[in-house]
């Protein structure tokens, strides 16, 4: 109740001064620290788990309080200051301690224990009727509009703004420029962690790229 009160409070100062000052500044800050606190009070952390599994990540509950991060599935700050947060230690997706029944996205760092190989298709090509106009990880309906719908560089299916941050990564027989192109967030994580898995027999793929790359030739 005195949160609340508080809020209120804070609310009608904010309107009573003069815009874009520095008292009206620190006051919206610390509106947002409040409305913060008393959500954790609607929902309080302190009693969950250090560790939580889910889509098998293995999240760890993080303890600093002073770093300010992104939740990976609602795209929100974290506030770890009074908000509570687990990082999958595998592929380091971080998010909201109530974000995580909502997770929906696989661990990359099992997918490749699985399964470790690359989309080898130089711009393979599908349409957004491939999987049913919605997004490729979240199944979330979206539509053509450019706005809605983008289109990963590795994969070439079609995400939502939530899925899609503009993340570059170098890719494999991407024409083989070895440039980086705008790729899906779980397409940024899964080129990142194979990096160090030697997937990728280069004399078999195309061996007419020592004739062209001096540095494979000398590792030739």
């Amino acid at each position: 109740q005195q949160l609340c009160q508080a809020i209120e409070e804070c609310k009608q100062a904010i309107w009573v001064l003069p815009k874009h000052s520095e008292w009206q500044k620190d006051l919206v800050v610390w509106l947002i620290h409040l409305r913060l606190k008393l959500q954790e009070l609607k929902d309080p952390g302190e009693a969950e788990p250090n560790t939580r599994v889910v889509l098998e990540h293995c999240f760890y509950k993080e303890k600093s309080k002073s770093v300010k991060q992104m939740c990976d599935k609602c795209s929100i700050i974290i506030w770890g200051l009074i908000q509570t947060w687990y990082t999958c230690t595998g592929c380091y997706y971080q998010c909201h301690s109530k974000c995580l029944p909502l997770v929906s996205k696989a661990c990359m760092q099992a997918k490749i224990s699985h399964q470790a190989e690359y989309q080898l298709s130089i711009c393979p090509k599908s349409g957004l009727d491939s999987h049913d106009c919605c997004c490729a990880e979240c199944c979330t309906p979206i539509s053509l509009l450019p706005s809605k719908a983008q289109q990963c560089n590795y994969t070439s299916l079609y995400y939502c703004s939530s899925c899609y941050w503009n993340n570059l990564a170098i890719m494999p027989a991407h024409n083989w420029d070895f440039e980086p192109h705008k790729v899906s967030c779980c397409s940024m994580w899964y080129l990142v962690l194979m990096v160090s898995w030697p997937v990728l027999k280069l004399q078999e793929i195309n061996p007419l790229l020592f004739n062209y790359v001096e540095e494979l030739v000398e590792i030739q």
